[in-house]
C-alpha cells in the first residue's frame, strides 16, 4: 500500500495543447488548467504545440509562459499546421509526465472534469480514461439537431461493427498512461473524424484497459465561474469556432 502511495504522489500530468489560431483562447483555458491541477494538488505540466497561427497565438504563448513559468508552459512549436496526430507526437517527445491529458483548446472541453479522470484512473488502474457525452449526466451544448444525429450515428454504427467496449468514441478529451499512448500512436494510421475512433477500437485490440467520465461538451464556465468580461467573450468566441481545428 505503501508503494502505490508513493507512486502516486510521483505521478505527473503532461497536457498536450495543439493550437491553432487561439490567441483569445488560449489565456483562459491555461487558467482554468493551473486552477483544476492546484485544486486536485497534482503534478503537472502544460506543453502548447502551435502549428505557426497567423493570429499572434504564439505572441500570448509566450506571455503564459512568463507568467506561469518554463516549468508549467513548455512551448514546442512547428512551422505550419501537420495535423493533430503528428502535433501528439510531437508532445510526447517533450513530455515528462508518466501520464498524457489530450483536449481541444477551444474551450469545448473544460478542464474542471480533470480531476475527476484522475480519480477514475486511479481507482481502476486503468491505461486509458475517456471523456464521455453519451452517458451518465454528460452531454452537448450548442450544437444543431444534425451535428447531434451525426455525431451519434457514428458512434452507434462503430458500437454495432467493432463493439469497443466505450461509448463516446469521437471524442478528444482523455487521459492516457504515456508509454499507451506511445504504443497506440504507432499503430494508428487514420486522420482527422476517424482518428480519434481508431485510438479506442485498437486500445481494446491491444487489451488496454478504458474507463470513462461523463463530462459536458462545452459547459457553462461563466455560469459558474466568477470570470471578467474579456474572459466571457472570449468563451463565447470558442464556442463560435468549435470544431474549426478538428
Amino acid at each position: 500500500m505503501a508503494a502505490a502511495s508513493l507512486n502516486r504522489a510521483r505521478d505527473k500530468y503532461s497536457v498536450l495543447l495543439p493550437t491553432y489560431n487561439e490567441r483569445e483562447n488560449l489565456p483562459l483555458i491555461v487558467w482554468l488548467l493551473v486552477r483544476s491541477f492546484h485544486e486536485s494538488g497534482s503534478n503537472f505540466e502544460i506543453i502548447v504545440i502551435d502549428d505557426g497561427s497567423p493570429d499572434g497565438t504564439w505572441e500570448v504563448a509566450e506571455q503564459l509562459e512568463k507568467i506561469y513559468g518554463s516549468d508549467k508552459i513548455l512551448l514546442r512549436p512547428r512551422a505550419k499546421k501537420l495535423g493533430l496526430g503528428t502535433a501528439y507526437i510531437h508532445g510526447m517527445q517533450h513530455a515528462t509526465g508518466n501520464f498524457i491529458i489530450i483536449m481541444d483548446a477551444d474551450l469545448s472541453h473544460h478542464p474542471k472534469f480533470i480531476p475527476e479522470f484522475i480519480r477514475k484512473q486511479k481507482e481502476g488502474n486503468f491505461d486509458i480514461v475517456s471523456g464521455t457525452r453519451y452517458k451518465g449526466n454528460g452531454g452537448v451544448h450548442g450544437w444543431d439537431l444534425k451535428r447531434k444525429i451525426i455525431s451519434r450515428g457514428a458512434n452507434f454504427v462503430t458500437q454495432v461493427l467493432l463493439r469497443p467496449g466505450a461509448s463516446d468514441l469521437t471524442g478528444s478529451f482523455r487521459l492516457y498512461r504515456k508509454e499507451v499512448l506511445q504504443k497506440l500512436m504507432e499503430k494508428c494510421v487514420s486522420k482527422g473524424y476517424v482518428f480519434q475512433m481508431e485510438m479506442i477500437v485498437r486500445a481494446r485490440q491491444l487489451g488496454y484497459t478504458i474507463g470513462e467520465v461523463p463530462i459536458s461538451f462545452v459547459d457553462r464556465v461563466y455560469g459558474e465561474s466568477k470570470l471578467g468580461g474579456n474572459e466571457i467573450v472570449s468563451f463565447l468566441k470558442g464556442l463560435l469556432t468549435l470544431f474549426a481545428t478538428t
